[in-house]
Formats: structure tokens, sequence, C-alpha cells
């Protein structure tokens, strides 16, 4: 059986914030006495004073729907707003500023121009301005100029300067340069060929500067056939041989041919020569000199161009003496001779033009000091820091390993430099340690 409450226990009374503001901005304690509020209650209103009332009235679904608009409206426009500090940010960063900057089309003028206008029921006309770093004048001289059909501008006034070009005849121009029909046929040749159709009669001079101005592309793309990724690549020294002759000049003209033969798997140069004329027999000097680096029994591929200096009868009967298969590039084979190629293309751009070639022995030096360095001193990208003896004679098989532990304890000093260095604003934000720093 339930038990009656206790006559002493009551009930948490509550009461209308209404009321309890009435009687702290009155004082009126007749009302409280009225209402049955007791004096202790009146007394802690008047202690803590008012509390911040949070109402809110029964909400419809429409009204709902209203508020949650409202919500995402201004999520939005907090959005647009850091996206037009950044973009104003990197605008001053830039430099960027149609003030200092032509605009001789018409089209980009006109998109300018939707954009102000699309804008000016937003923004006020003088802060468009000066957020695009726009002059008055010249967005005024813009719009008076599309009013009257004549957007694309001109260098210099009419009058001052009668012999520039009409912006008749510029538009003639920009159409015959991006003309599909007219891409087969060079510069020159399409502003003599506008003559003779009788539409523009300038000078082939006028039309290189519109077009590098402009920055008019002609649609003269080349299609290319597919070509491997990858070329020939051997598996261990001695495997794969490139041999290859190159015309280089010295400085009173005489031409020079030096000849080489570059080893595929380590990029070594076994053998080379520099001969003053193209002699068949300088190719065979080469191939026996690289066949002393033979220690195996193995028969090198010899991977060459169908040029004289490599197809010959003194060619072939060396290369059965020196056991050596012979493939002829993009001939018996898709692809090119290309690796030793790209050895003479570093030689002679990052050394020997670097020289003053004046005679053929200074050519000898220059080419036995590269040659040198490349064999023994210059790291190969492909071999993550060995050079080609190394590869070669498989003597640094660990380097790799020890380069990249290497690399992780310069890392530890590295970081313990740069945290010992601060700034104003580092010694007032405190540096969270790494994650992995962190223990457990």
């Amino acid at each position: 059986m339930m038990s009656a409450p206790s006559p002493t226990s009551r009930t948490r009374r509550a009461y209308d914030h209404r009321l309890r503001e009435h009687v702290l901005y009155s004082g009126a304690t007749s009302l409280a006495r009225h209402v049955a509020i007791p004096r202790s209650t009146v007394s802690t209103w008047q202690r803590r004073g008012l509390r911040p009332i949070v109402t809110i009235e029964p909400l419809d679904q429409d009204q709902l729907r209203l508020l949650d608009s409202i919500a995402q409206l201004d999520r939005r426009a907090r959005v647009l707003a850091a996206v037009v500090r950044l973009l104003l940010s990197l605008l001053r960063i830039s430099g960027f500023s149609l003030a200092s900057r032509r605009l001789p089309e018409g089209s980009p003028k006109a998109d300018v121009l939707r954009t102000i206008e699309s804008a000016q029921p937003i923004l006020p006309l003088a802060l468009i301005l000066r957020v695009l770093r726009l002059e008055p004048a010249r967005y005024h001289a813009w719009r008076h100029a599309r009013a009257a059909c004549a957007l694309n501008d001109r260098p210099s006034c009419p009058r001052t300067n009668p012999g520039q070009l009409t912006p008749a005849e510029t538009a003639t121009i920009k159409d015959m340069v991006l003309a599909p029909e007219h891409r087969h046929m060079p510069l020159r040749t399409l502003a003599l060929y506008a003559q003779r159709v009788g539409n523009v009669f300038v000078s082939v001079t006028t039309w290189a500067k519109l077009v590098r101005e402009r920055g008019w592309r002609r649609p003269r793309r080349r299609l290319h056939p597919p070509k491997p990724t990858v070329g020939v690549r051997a598996t261990q020294p001695n495997e794969a041989w490139h041999v290859d002759t190159t015309v280089i000049k010295l400085l009173d003209g005489t031409r020079t041919y030096l000849h080489g033969v570059i080893d595929n798997f380590s990029r070594k140069i076994l053998a080379w020569t520099v001969a003053e004329r193209l002699d068949p027999t300088t190719t065979c000097l080469v191939l026996l000199a690289a066949g002393k680096h033979l220690v195996s029994a193995g028969r090198p591929v010899l991977y060459a161009d169908s040029g004289i200096e490599n197809v010959n009868g003194a060619v072939d009967a060396t290369l059965v003496s020196a056991c050596l298969d012979r493939v002829l590039a993009q001939v018996e084979i898709a692809f090119s001779n290309s690796m030793i190629e790209a050895f003479w293309r570093s030689l002679k751009h990052q050394w020997l033009y670097l020289n003053s070639l004046d005679s053929i022995d200074r050519l000898r030096a220059l080419v036995a000091f590269y040659v040198e360095q490349h064999n023994t001193q210059m790291p190969h990208a492909a071999f993550a820091g060995q050079t080609p003896d190394e590869m070669y004679c498989g003597t640094a098989a660990t380097l790799p390993t020890d380069l990249a532990a290497a690399r992780g304890r310069a890392r530890a000093p590295r970081i313990a430099t740069n945290r010992a260095l601060s700034c104003t604003s580092c010694l007032t934000t405190p540096v969270a340690p790494p994650e992995s720093e962190i223990p457990p």
C-alpha cells in the first residue's frame, strides 16, 4: 500500500519570467503577496537580478523551412566571403592590374563589362572598379565604345597615326591565321597569299607582331605516332652496346667526327675517338677498343643506325672477329639509338659548347675530361646515386641503401636546428610535438 506524502514536502513552483521582471523593475511586493510568492523568493530575485530569457513561439513548417534557408544562405555567404578574401589576396600578391595591361580584343572587354553590370546591383561601381583595379575613365571609354560596336581598340589615335591597321584588317588577319584551311601555310607564305587574294596588304612582320601580341594559336598541333615509353634495357653489363657518330664543328668551321660506344646497362662509355674525317675504319677501331672490356664469352648486341660508317664490309668483318651481333635501329627494330644520342646531347650542351673549340687537340682534351667525369664522378639519376663505372663493375651495390639511411640521419639535426630558431609568432604560439614523438 502506497504511503501518503509527507505534510512537510512541497513541490517546486515556477513563475513566469514577466512576473519576475515586473517585481524587479517596479519593486511592488504587494503583487508578490497577492499571488502568494514567498518573501525569500522575492529576495532571491532581487539578489540575482534578471536572467537571460530564451523563448520560442510555435513554428509551422513554412517558418521552419525559412529558418533552414536562412542558415544555408548564411553559410554560403561566409564561404563566398572567404573565397573573395583569398582571391583578393592573390591579386594583391601577384600585382595584377588592368591599369598596366592592354586588352586589344573586344571579347575580353565585353566580358569585363558584363561582369561589372552583374555586380552593380549588389556593389557600388566605385568599389567594383577599385577591386578590378580599373580606371573609371577607361571603364567609361569601354562602355561608350561598346555602344558604338567598336570595342577593338588601337595602339594610338588613328588621326595622329593614320598608317595603322583598321579593325577590319586586324579581324581579317586573325581569321586567316586561325583558319584550319590555311594551317599548312607558314606565316610568311600566308601574308603573301593574303595579298594575292586581295584580303590584306600588310608585311609579314606586322602579321608576326599581331600573332605574338594577341596570343593567336594556329591550329597546327602535330600528331605523332605512338612511341615506346621505354627503349632497349639490358639486365647486365656487356649485354647491349650502342655505337654512333656525331659531328662537331670547330670555331673555324672544320668538321670533326666523334665516335663512341656506350654500354646499355651501366651507361659507361667503353671507347671513343675523334677523327678528322668520316672513315669506316674509325668505327672498327672503336669497336675493337670496346671489346677489351669483355670479361666473359658472351656476345653483346650492338645497336647502330644505318649510316655508312656503321654498315660496310670493314665493320662486318670487325663484328665477326669481336663476337658482336649488330641490330640496325629503326630498320630491324622500332627503337632508336637514343641512349648514346642522349649522351652526345649532354656532352655538347653541358660541356663542349661552353668552351672554345679552336683546335682538334683542344676538342680531344675536352672530350677526355668529360668522359672521365661521366664514367667515374657523375652519379646517374637512373642508378640512385651510382656512377656508370660502379654499375659496370658492381662495386657499389649498397650505395642506394646507404644514401637513403644518410638522408634519414640528416633529418634529425635539421629538425633540431629549425626548432631551435624562433620568431615573434613562435614565441607566443606553443608548438605541438609530432605524433611520432608523443609518448604512449
